[in-house]
């Protein structure tokens, strides 16, 4: 991350809850100064207030970034308020799911515009950031939108916009199906006589363990799977519910990534 550069021109961010504060925090850490960054947002956290850190209006003017941070319902409202700062060099960096790349041209002519898709383990520095830009967009905007989302976790660049669709509905509403996932493990646990809260202690932990050996590992997950799987075992018994062609997982997750693929796709439209 340009420290440097930020610093001297500033950061605007728009739209500061649990994402834009998130990403805010990382970028603090990193060493952006809090006299070099604007937040945009009608209910500030109160941390960023008590940190000195500029609120609302008016804007500073001639960022070197402007990062959109809020829901994609309430874009068509924040755009056009927004469409001065789009000039002189300022990076567009938006963080909403659905908002394509043709809404930010029309918004901002001539702007350098990157579509970031993070997602809510970001908020701890484990999140996963697929990134795609416009065609003004060169080496150097997307070597600095890489380098402000890397602050929270990896970065992954898209060779088209039209995969973003996927990534949204893959990594960007995956954590919600894995939390439910914990939600439908505990409760199975109960139904076969645990106490709700050790069911929920186990599921969390199984969960948390599985993910982060997937990742240390870098191992296809078949041979991760087929490792703790003994024939005629345990495991063996539980997969065979759980891999069935017709009733299985794979069947309803791929029902759940291409319902949220297609929300995705409308929210665009």
């Amino acid at each position: 991350m340009d420290l440097a550069h930020l610093n001297e021109r500033g950061l605007v961010l728009v739209g500061c809850g649990r994402m834009g504060g998130g990403l805010l925090k990382g970028w603090l850490a990193q060493g952006l100064a809090t006299r070099a960054v604007h937040v945009v947002d009608p209910a500030p956290l109160a941390w960023i207030q008590e940190r000195g850190i500029a609120v609302n209006w008016p804007l500073r003017a001639d960022p070197a970034v402007l990062v959109l941070a809020v829901k994609p319902q309430m874009m068509g409202a924040v755009l056009p308020e927004l469409t001065a700062l789009g000039g002189r060099g300022t990076l567009v960096l938006s963080v909403a799911a659905g908002v394509t790349l043709a809404a930010y041209d029309a918004a901002f002519p001539g702007a350098a515009v990157v579509r970031a898709m993070p997602n809510t383990p970001a908020a701890i520095g484990q999140g996963i950031t697929a990134l795609v830009g416009n065609s003004r967009a060169g080496a150097a905007e997307m070597d600095l939108a890489e380098s402000l989302m890397a602050t929270v976790g990896r970065v992954v660049r898209l060779d088209d916009e039209t995969q973003m669709d996927a990534v949204t509905a893959l990594s960007g509403s995956g954590p919600a199906y894995v939390f439910h996932l914990i939600e439908a493990m505990a409760a199975a646990g109960v139904a076969e006589g645990l106490s709700a809260p050790l069911a929920l202690e186990l599921a969390r932990a199984t969960v948390a363990g599985a993910g982060a050996l997937a990742v240390h590992e870098d191992q296809d997950p078949a041979a991760l799977r087929e490792a703790v799987t003994s024939p005629g075992g345990t495991t063996a018994a539980g997969l065979a519910q759980l891999m069935d062609p017709e009733t299985g997982l794979p069947p309803l997750m791929r029902r759940t990534i291409a319902a949220a693929a297609a929300r995705g796709r409308e929210l665009g439209a």
